[in-house]
Order: structure tokens, then C-alpha cells, then sequence
């Protein structure tokens, strides 16, 4: 091999080396730098028969799109559950620890003891003051659970509203770094500088939304939801959010955009294409799968919950509960009194198979349904009529027509169903028979009108019926208008005096009330079939209670815990990449001794080779 043969493959050593030093260089700079990958030298030997020698042919990015994408995937998730843990648990300190002073469950106790005190004791002053103060806290206590159910959920309108516009923001970047990739004379340190960048890209935008990233031999990503609506690869799509304003507790979600009453979260394709993402069911993960869960899911069932034990309270203490009068072959009721969202129950024994019927007064038609005991659930008008005997008579005819009329879940009911001077008669034919009939009325006024009384009343003073046909519907957002009839906050004495100038020792309404909270049973929502994913209360109001704070402290500690989870999880595929990625200085500086030394031997070879060559030509 000649002078000039060793000095080209020298310098090319040189040259090599200080192209290793540049690349180890910049991964020392950057070890610390978050979503940097490390960079090695690519190095092609070149042999013939005069020569060899090295040369660089560019650098590598470490990258795995296996790793990536699965990385991806467990960023939007974490994304999801961390933001519906830092809700929840915040919910939880609201609902307080079951048991403690301010606890739903306490309270309740706290009345019911009150109520004890005054069945013992109906005359006491203090007595009844301290009922009537149970009962005004355990209305304050639903009407501020209310409130901070609806703050969160006004949270989380603003907090989608400003996700939005961070994520049209990322998305916009990723373009633009799109159309920077398709640049042929970029150097091989801008590209990875712009891969690199990339890549910190799709990780913010999956913090956002569900994504499935695509990443072509060019450098450039295409992402789509993991429903499969693609947001990024010939254009950028946009996001929008329209917020609905201040929400309470009767602003629900709608697949009806006509009827919706929460915010509209869209997506527009470049091509002019508009999604409702909620609507539509677009979002599987993200930040923002994770608000919407709260905002229309979530917090909307933890307020339906208050609700029912908002009503429930209402109902105990204002229901008259009637017992049908035995008439031959089954029972009977009168129609009066029957205000809308009231009901009858009727127990029917079809081949010594008992069947629970409930009769709902309401305007809706086609109210038929069994509901989470079993029970079938029927609404009629009752109240169709200028007389009793008008509205009995009317009522009858619905009653008959649907017994008589089987659906594709129902038979024909053996029950006949007939009008006797404004009462409602029910009698069975053949083996079956009515066993049990009941009404439930709600009291009117506070003296004269029975032991119940409207001690929570809704807005207005008003009674609460439990009525279907306003709009909405008297139990939606009760928890958040239910408080204390004025005139017994003005006088405690009709706490025992249900008549007109009745004696203050008499403590029937105190047992009447007591009563009615241990037995009235109760069961939440409409038909289940409506809404499948929602947990079903049933029983007297202390089961009720207690099953919402059962309910409430699973769902919470099971989000706390799938959060954790999967922030384990992420972090362990963070080591990972960490491991493929990132950049470990002591093998680096093992490295840089190595190219050090390499540097020094191709130096040494340049050096000698000069000798040889001043000599030569010296002796020349």
C-alpha cells in the first residue's frame, strides 16, 4: 500500500471520527432533553484492491413504531383516567367520609333521631326546632352537593373549550412539520431535530384525543381516531367547541341537538366534513373522552342520585298512603286527590304467580315498562275529567285498554278495571285475584288534609308530586331547589298539629312520618332499558342512601385506582423507550475514548506519512 493510499485512508478515519464526536457530542447536550432519541453513526467501508477505508453515510434516530404507537395509545388513556380521578376525587371530599358530621347518611340520621325526639316528646319547643334544623341541613347539604356537581361540570365545559384550543394548535404544528419533512436537502441533524419534534407532537395530541399514528418511510404521520375518523394527512382537520353557557342540574346531554342542552364538541375535515364527536361517538380516549364522560355521564348520574334521595324525603314526609277497600272479587280506591306524578300499586296473583303493578299519573303516552324491581310500570291520565267520576271513568278505559292489550314483552292482563262513583275497582277473573292495592297521594295542605305534610318543598314553595309532565320532569335537579315549606320554618308547631287548633301533644304525625321512612319503598329512574349503564336504587330511603354512598365510593376508588394503573403502566413503557431512546453518558464516553483514540492513531498515521514523504522529497 502506497504513501498516498495510507494518507486518504487516514484523513477518511479522521474525517469519520469527527463525525462520531459530532453525533456523540449532541447526544450528551441532549440526555436531559425530553423526547430526544439517540443518534448513532452510520459508517460504510469501502475495500478494492488498492485501498480501504471508511465513510459516513448519515446518522440513525433510534425509533421502534411498534413501541411508539403502543406508547401513544397508553398516553391517551392515562389522559382519560387522570382527569376523570382528579374530578372524582375531588367528589369524594365533597360527599365526605360515610358516617362523619356533614355526611349524607349522618344528616339523614340526624332527622330521623330528630323525629324520634318529637314522637317522644311532641310538646317540646326544643324538640321541634331541632327537627325542623335537621331537616333544613339536610336540604342545604343536598342543595350545596348539587351546586358542586354542577361547578365541576362548568369546569369541565372550560376545561374542554381550552383543550380544544391547545389541541387545534398541536395540530397545526404536526402540518407544518408534515410539509417541513418532504424537504430533500434538510441535513440528516434538522431531520432528526424535526423527527424528534415530531414525535413530541403526536404524544400532546394523544393527551387530547384518542390517535393511531401512521408514520411514513418520508418522515411524515398521519393520525385518525381509533374510531377511525382520520385528523391528519393531506390537511389538518379542526376542532371546535361550542359551549351551552352556565349548566345546572337540568342541563343534560341530548342525542337530539335540537334537545341537548350541553356544550357541542365538532370536528371538521378539510374537506368540510362536520362531526359531532359526542353525538357520534367519536372519542374511545384522551383528555377530552374524559371530560365528556364527566360532564354528560358521571357527574349527571351522581346528581340523578341526589335527586332520588331529594325526592324520596319529599315524598315520605307529603305521601298519604291508602289502603284499597275490599269489594267482591278485589279492591277498590278513590281517584281523588291524584295529582300529576302520584300512583297506585296493585299486587296481582296470574296462575299463584304474584305481579306488581304501578299506575303512574301522567300525561306521556306509551309509558309502559318493567322497572329495576321487576314491578310494571303504567302511566294514564287521571285527571281527564271535570268530576271525580269523570276521571275514574276515564282512567278505567286507559287501564282496560292496556290490560287488554298484549306487546311484545306483556300478555293480556286478567284484571277488570271499572269506575264506581269516582273510585277505581279492580277485580281479578277466574284463579287469579287482586291481593294488595295502594295509593299514594300527595297532601295538600299542612292541617286538615291527614298526617303528611310537604315539609321539603321545590321552588316556590311548591308542593313536590314527583310530576312527569312539566318540563323537565320535577325530579330532574330537585336536590338543587329542594328546601323547608316556609310556614313550618315560621311555625314548628305544625310539626305535630295536623288539625286546625289540635293539641301539641299529639305525636301521630312524628310516628305517621317515621313510619313512612321505613317502609315507602322506592326505585330510581324510569325504564333501565333507557339508560342501561345507570345504577339502579331501590328501597326504603335509608337503603336508598346508603346505596348511593355505596355506589359513589366504588366508582371513585375504582377511578383512582384504573388511574394509577395506567400511570403505571405508562411510566413502564417510558422506561422502555428510555432504554431504545435515550442516551446513557458513560457508554457515550466509553465511546469517546474509543473515538479518541481511533482519532489519535489516523493522526499518527497522517503524521508519519508526512515524514516519509519531507524525506523523499529531501532526498530528492
Amino acid at each position: 500500500m502506497g504513501l498516498t493510499t495510507s494518507l486518504t485512508n487516514a484523513v477518511s478515519g479522521l474525517r469519520t471520527n469527527q463525525d462520531g464526536i459530532d453525533i456523540l457530542s449532541r447526544n450528551v447536550a441532549n440526555s436531559g432533553t425530553p423526547g430526544y432519541h439517540r443518534q448513532s453513526l452510520n459508517v460504510v467501508d469501502y475495500n478494492s484492491q488498492s485501498s480501504s477505508y471508511a465513510r459516513t453515510a448519515g446518522a440513525t434516530r433510534a425509533f421502534n413504531a411498534s413501541l411508539q404507537s403502543y406508547y401513544t395509545r397508553q398516553v391517551s388513556d392515562t389522559a382519560n383516567s387522570g382527569v376523570q380521578a382528579n374530578y372524582l376525587d375531588r367528589l369524594q371530599g365533597f360527599l365526605g367520609k360515610p358516617g362523619s358530621a356533614g355526611s349524607i347518611d349522618k344528616l339523614y340520621s340526624n332527622l330521623k333521631n330528630a323525629l324520634q325526639g318529637i314522637s317522644t316528646s311532641p310538646d317540646d319547643y326544643t324538640a321541634r326546632s331541632q327537627a325542623v334544623a335537621a331537616a333544613q341541613n339536610m336540604a342545604e347539604t343536598l342543595n350545596r352537593l348539587s351546586r358542586n356537581i354542577q361547578e365541576m361540570r362548568q369546569e369541565t365545559e372550560g376545561q374542554i373549550a381550552t383543550s380544544v384550543h391547545e389541541l387545534n394548535g398541536m395540530m397545526s404544528s404536526l402540518s407544518e412539520v408534515n410539509a417541513r419533512m418532504l424537504d430533500l436537502g434538510m441535513t440528516d441533524t434538522a431531520r432528526a431535530a424535526l423527527l424528534d419534534q415530531r414525535d413530541r407532537l403526536v404524544s400532546l395530541i394523544a393527551e387530547k384525543i384518542d390517535v393511531q399514528a401512521d408514520y411514513r418511510s418520508n418522515g411524515t404521520v398521519a393520525l385518525m381516531t381509533r374510531s377511525g375518523v382520520g385528523i391528519l394527512d393531506n390537511g389538518v382537520s379542526t376542532f371546535a367547541f361550542e359551549s351551552a353557557g352556565n349548566l345546572d342540574a337540568t342541563s343534560e346531554f341530548n342525542a337530539d341537538p335540537a334537545l341537548t342542552r350541553a356544550g357541542k364538541l365538532t370536528l371538521t375535515t378539510p374537506s368540510g366534513l362536520t362531526l359531532d364527536l359526542v353525538q357520534q361517538g367519536v372519542l374511545q380516549g384522551g383528555e377530552l373522552a374524559g371530560l365528556v364522560t364527566l360532564r354528560d355521564k358521571t357527574l349527571v348520574e351522581a346528581q340523578a342520585q341526589l335527586d332520588e334521595i331529594a325526592a324520596g324525603l319529599a315524598q315520605a314526609f307529603s305521601t298519604k298512603t291508602t289502603n284499597g277497600t275490599t269489594i267482591p272479587g278485589g279492591l277498590s280506591t278513590p281517584i281523588s286527590g291524584m295529582q300529576p306524578g302520584n300512583s297506585m300499586t296493585m299486587t296481582v296473583k296470574v296462575g299463584g304467580v304474584d305481579q306488581t303493578i304501578k299506575i303512574v299519573n301522567t300525561t306521556q303516552t306509551g309509558v309502559d315498562y318493567r322497572d329495576a324491581t321487576g314491578a310494571r310500570v303504567i302511566g294514564i291520565n287521571m285527571n281527564n275529567g271535570a268530576t271525580d267520576a269523570d276521571r275514574a271513568s276515564a282512567a278505567a278505559a286507559q287501564l282496560q285498554a292496556v290490560f287488554n292489550t298484549p306487546t311484545s314483552t306483556e300478555g293480556v292482563l286478567p284484571v277488570s278495571v271499572t269506575n264506581n262513583g269516582g273510585a277505581l275497582e279492580f277485580t281479578a277473573s277466574g284463579a287469579n285475584s287482586v291481593t294488595a292495592l295502594t295509593k299514594r297521594a300527595t297532601s295538600t295542605a299542612l292541617q286538615g288534609d291527614g298526617l303528611a305534610m310537604s315539609l321539603f318543598v321545590d321552588s316556590g314553595n311548591k308542593g313536590y308530586t314527583g310530576n312527569l309532565d312539566s318540563d323537565p320532569p320535577q325530579k330532574l335537579g330537585f336536590a338543587s331547589r329542594i328546601s323547608i315549606n316556609t310556614a313550618i320554618l315560621a311555625d314548628n308547631r305544625l310539626m305535630v298539629q295536623d288539625e286546625v287548633g289540635g293539641t301539641l301533644g299529639d305525636a301521630d304525625r312524628a310516628k305517621y312520618v317515621l313510619a313512612q321512612l321505613d317502609s315507602m319503598k322506592f326505585v330510581s329512574g324510569g325504564d333501565p332499558k333507557t339508560s342501561p349503564t345507570r345504577f339502579q336504587l331501590s328501597g326504603n330511603l335509608s337503603e336508598v342512601i346508603s346505596q348511593v354512598i355505596g355506589f359513589q365510593g366504588a366508582s371513585i376508588n375504582a377511578a383512582l385506582t384504573k388511574a394509577d394503573d395506567r400511570q403505571l403502566t405508562l411510566d413502564t413503557v417510558v422506561d422502555q423507550m428510555e432504554s431504545e431512546y435515550g442516551v446513557n453518558v458513560d457508554e457515550e464516553m466509553a465511546r469517546l475514548m474509543e473515538l479518541q483514540n481511533a482519532y489519535a492513531a489516523n493522526a499518527r498515521v497522517v503524521s508519519v506519512v508526512k515524514e516519509l514523504l519531507d524525506a523523499l522529497f529531501q532526498t530528492t
